[in-house]
């Protein structure tokens, strides 16, 4: 599969609409650990993105909407609100710092004018609501303009208090507090498509929780051993069936996924359907094991599809066929030869996350020197583009990157041994419905969207 082919089919040549910086400073060696972007995610209509980072900040931006005296504005977020969601914990009783920096954000449907959230670090999951307030009640009979009571005596006549308009303000208030419910670090947590339940998974177990119900859970998967010496695998990640509120996946580190089903028993350790593909002894080696732990899996649109990420690969997956997967997609394979030294500074255990276009026809995931991988699932083609100030300006066409392993190289080939592997891409988001995507690098968010789309307007 060459990289070199005719990408307009994949990405209609995305350019760059917005970059974020959560600090001005972009060098890698002096960037805050705490203003590097931990998740991304858009809300449901994909109005609203959000970023969390391991300082426990959450960052929520707004698309601007379309405007005729300004057309090249259209697509672009700007930030809409920041909050701190979680601060740094002591566990007294294991003497364990719990830190602060956000594993996963979600999004709640949206029921009314408010918009809602669920945050978690390694403990603790908050329930968060965003809305926004633009008028303010003057005139109350009991209290003057600052808040405070008057005295009863000098109210001598009564009037009807009235709503004052006032600059638009956005409050993030938090709804609920899930804590205690996990023993170990939570990895995911996915929203129920009831509305009413969402699921967190730790390293050994998955919980499912009631929205209004903070103070207990119902534990439906526990692979925790009766000896922790017997412990051969974890959970890696875990999500709801879009539509079928009583299916949900987990993947596992040994590379598996298993499908399971709330009605079978309240207990799901007994799977439904186990995914797992054969390995082949030829490729057979030290780190085989490293590289087959899935880092995430993602549901499709329609649902009858998976989409898992190991190390080196990205694999679709068909609910009906249990056996191997129908698609496989190389991320990086030139990397292989590598493994060793990726190993020693600790760069194999990488976590990757994947995302799926709205029409589940392209596949995105993230690689290293700031590079993302973009593969058509009907032309089987793919690209590899950068996220970088460097070499993109905003409105900026980006153009393919190309990986060269050795020999013959090209103008602007990159050596597989000049990677900056400091620079990753772990966390990437797909607009719902239009080609909008969002792409974490380091401390640094970008936007990038479809250029086709953008010159229509």
């Amino acid at each position: 599969m060459g990289e070199d082919v005719d990408t307009r089919k994949i990405n209609h040549s995305f350019l760059r609409d917005h970059n974020y910086v959560t600090e001005g400073c972009l060098d890698i060696i002096t960037t805050s650990n705490a203003d590097i972007i931990s998740t991304v995610e858009f809300n449901h209509t994909g109005e609203l993105l959000a970023t969390g980072d391991k300082g426990g900040r959450v960052v929520i931006f707004q698309r601007e909407p379309e405007s005729k005296n300004e057309p090249c504005n259209q697509g672009e977020y700007n930030v809409y609100s920041t909050f701190q969601s979680h601060e740094p914990e002591f566990d007294y009783l294991k003497s364990l710092e719990i830190e602060e920096k956000i594993n996963k954000i979600k999004w709640l449907p949206q029921q009314n004018a408010a918009h809602s959230l669920l945050s978690t670090n390694d403990k603790t999951i908050k329930l968060w609501k965003i809305s926004e307030r633009d008028k303010r009640p003057e005139g109350y009979n009991l209290k003057d303009e600052e808040g405070k009571l008057k005295d009863l005596s000098t109210v001598t006549s009564l009037q009807v208090p009235v709503l004052k308009p006032m600059d638009l303000m956005v409050e993030v208030s938090p709804r609920r507090i899930f804590s205690n419910g996990h023993t170990y670090h939570v990895n995911s947590i996915s929203v129920n498509s009831d509305c009413e339940t969402y699921m967190s998974a730790d390293d050994l177990r998955i919980n499912l929780w009631h929205l209004a119900i903070t103070d207990r859970s119902f534990n439906i998967v526990d692979i925790k051993p009766a000896n922790m010496e017997d412990l051969t695998e974890v959970i890696t990640a875990a999500e709801f069936h879009p539509y079928h509120c009583n299916l949900f996946v987990y993947s596992s580190s040994k590379g598996s996924l298993r499908l399971c089903d709330m009605r079978a028993s309240a207990l799901c350790d007994k799977h439904c359907k186990l995914y797992e593909e054969p390995e082949d002894p030829s490729n057979r080696s030290f780190f085989s094991e490293i590289i087959s732990s899935v880092s995430d899996v993602k549901f499709s649109h329609s649902g009858r599809y998976m989409l898992t990420r190991d190390y080196l690969t990205v694999k679709v997956w068909d609910l009906n066929m249990e056996t191997k997967p129908i698609e496989t997609y190389q991320v990086h394979d030139y990397l292989r030869s590598k493994l060793c030294s990726l190993y020693e500074n600790d760069c194999i255990f990488d976590k990757f996350e994947c995302a799926w276009n709205g029409s589940d026809s392209v596949i995105m995931t993230g690689a290293y020197n700031n590079f993302f991988r973009m593969f058509d699932r009907n032309t089987k083609r793919d690209v590899t583009l950068e996220a970088s100030r460097e070499s993109s300006k905003p409105r900026a066409v980006l153009k393919p990157r190309r990986v060269c392993v050795g020999g013959k190289r090209r103008k602007d080939d990159i050596s597989v041994d000049s990677l900056d592997f400091t620079k990753k891409i772990l966390h990437t988001a797909w607009h719902p419905t239009e080609n909008i995507i969002a792409i974490a690098a380091t401390n640094n968010l970008y936007i990038f969207q479809d250029k086709v789309n953008s010159d229509m307007h």
